[in-house]
């Protein structure tokens, strides 16, 4: 039976997260970034500058704190495009227990590398059959502890660690863009802030190449959408899982749909002016900022990753395809 997820997630949960990923995630401070075509005052919060170069380590690494001796017996495995992966590698290591990851057949090289250095099991699967996991929360011939990457409560309360320290770092905040793959991290950050700082906005953002919130907000429930794989491996999904649309739509505060040429952007500005390395999920929220599409005032922006293939990265940053 999957356990239904608490609207929002309760901020003691959070907290308690808090308290568990101490000495295993970094606090990541908050940096600000220079722009001359905007008058907001914004904020980078480099979660690619976790030990596995994403904020995954802090959902992760709580799932497996929870978990007793039995429920990790047989091992742990979960589905991931690869940050999620590597984290929760990363935390059986450390723990000392077996783990195994299902990737998308496009899983990108540089995160399936990370993933063997972890010591992490990889087993491909088409696309849709990958996603199929995701929606059944189990994957038929694995044995051992599955570690949802998005819809699961302990996962998205250590997402939602990224918000208390938003909140204790700049209490006036007024946004926070974060990047949109299943919405467990937007969804863990909206429900720290939203519990503190309610009148605070939490914008969600997707790429045009796989918008899948939204679709569902404007069509009042998940649907299908058109998925086309690009160098922004991080988000974008045929359409939003039936267990995190009651969450996202309860707690985030709209969507900003950016393009692939405008990511490209945000990595390149990223690398010039703040000397931060991030991947495409990593550098949507600033691509969204820069529409000026998210207002004014102090705005937060969750650089939620820098796990990028070098090879398309010097692309990006030569202003070239990244995706030839």
């Amino acid at each position: 039976m999957i356990a239904k997820i608490p609207v929002p997630i309760p901020i003691e949960d959070i907290r308690a997260a808090n308290t568990r990923i101490q000495g295993a995630a970094v606090r990541t401070p908050l940096i600000p970034f220079s722009n001359d075509a905007s008058a907001a005052q914004i904020f980078l919060k480099p979660e690619n500058l976790q030990e596995i170069g994403s904020f995954k380590i802090r959902g992760a690494y709580n799932a497996l704190a929870v978990a007793n001796e039995i429920d990790l017996a047989d091992g742990v495995y979960t589905a991931s495009a690869g940050n999620m992966a590597q984290g929760v590698a990363w935390t059986a290591r450390r723990m000392n227990v077996q783990c195994e990851v299902i990737v998308p057949d496009h899983a990108p090289q540089t995160k399936l590398d990370a993933i063997r250095r972890l010591g992490g099991e990889i087993r491909k699967l088409p696309f849709d059959d990958w996603w199929q996991i995701l929606i059944d929360h189990r994957c038929d011939g694995m044995k051992g502890k599955f570690v949802h990457p998005v819809s699961d409560r302990d996962v998205i309360a250590g997402n939602g660690t990224i918000g208390l320290e938003i909140i204790e770092d700049l209490p006036d905040v007024d946004t926070v863009i974060v990047p949109f793959g299943g919405g467990g991290l937007s969804c863990g950050i909206a429900s720290a802030i939203k519990a503190i700082k309610p009148d605070t906005k939490v914008i969600a953002v997707e790429v045009d190449t796989a918008c899948p919130l939204s679709a569902a907000l404007k069509a009042g429930y998940p649907v299908k959408v058109d998925y086309k794989a690009s160098f922004v491996d991080g988000i974008g999904s045929r359409g939003v899982l039936a267990d995190m649309w009651p969450l996202s739509q309860t707690v985030l505060d709209g969507v900003i749909v950016v393009s692939l040429e405008e990511v490209a952007a945000a990595i390149r500005l990223l690398a010039e002016r703040n000397r931060l390395i991030a991947e495409g999920a990593g550098a949507a929220a600033i691509a969204a900022c820069l529409t000026g599409r998210a207002g004014q005032g102090n705005i937060v922006c969750i650089v939620s990753g820098g796990n990028i293939d070098t090879r398309k990265l010097g692309r990006i940053l030569e202003r070239k395809n990244p995706d030839t």
